[in-house]
Parts: C-alpha cells; structure tokens; sequence
C-alpha cells in the first residue's frame, strides 16, 4: 500500500488544527511531524509506508521531547514566605489603632489572603497605605507606607 505525500499534508494540518480547538498543547507535535513527513515523502517518492510511519513516530516523539525537556521556558515556582512578605505594602480598609484591630487588602495574595487582620503601634486611618512589619500569627503588623 502506498499513501500519497498530501495525505501526510492534510494529516498534519488537521492534527494541527486539532490542536487549536482542544488546549492540550500534545497534538501539535504529531501534526509537525506529519508535515515534515509529507516533506520527505515528496522529496522521495519511493519511500515505503513503514518507513513514513517510522518517521512520523521518531519526528513527532523528537519534536515533543525537545519542547518538554529543552526549549519550554521554564517558570520558578515562587511561593510566599512570612519572610517575603515583609515590606508588602497594601490598603488599609478598616482604621487601625493600638487598641483596635483593622484590616488592610493587598493587590496580590500574601500566604493565600488578600485581606488580613492588623494591628499598628498608632493610629492609622483607613484608606492609607500600610507597610508589614511582621507576620504574627494570622495578624500582621502594619505602620504608615
């Protein structure tokens, strides 16, 4: 049996396309190897169908495992830490005094909350902008920013 080198070609778009519609970001690779595939295939019209198989199993592995393992950008994996945390500044929404707690919001989580408890050493009234201290307990300690 013989395949046709724009059988390969319209294999290797469809899969891409595929992977347009479904977020896998996996079939894309197969799809690249089809078309180089198709490529080969039309460069030399004698090449065997398991020999076009074998191709596309060893293209399509190889250009998946060169993104997986090479060319992904790679990302840090950064988490809060009561010590990062320090010197975050946010908004206080509720005043805060030294015998009274309030509470102050942050644009981004700090440790999974966007609102915390607070304490001050003085008054500080809401709607100003506070600076951690310290992390105490589920309470942070906050002064002017």
């Amino acid at each position: 049996m013989e395949i046709q080198w724009w059988i390969w070609l319209v294999l290797g778009f469809g899969l891409i396309v595929l992977e347009l519609v479904l977020p896998t970001f996996f079939i894309l690779w197969f799809g690249i190897g089809a078309v180089v595939v198709a490529v080969i295939a039309w460069l030399i019209p004698t090449l065997q169908l398991d020999m076009q198989v074998l191709l596309w199993v060893a293209l399509s592995s190889t250009t998946a495992a060169l993104w997986f393992k090479l060319l992904r950008k790679k990302t840090a994996d950064v988490r809060w830490t009561a010590d990062t945390a320090i010197g975050e500044v946010g908004l206080l929404t509720q005043t805060v005094s030294e015998f009274h707690k309030g509470r102050v919001r942050f644009q981004k989580p700090i440790l999974g909350n966007e609102e915390w408890t607070c304490i001050a050493d003085a008054e500080i009234a809401s709607g100003e902008r506070v600076r951690i201290l310290a992390i105490e307990g589920n309470t942070v300690r906050v002064t002017r920013a």
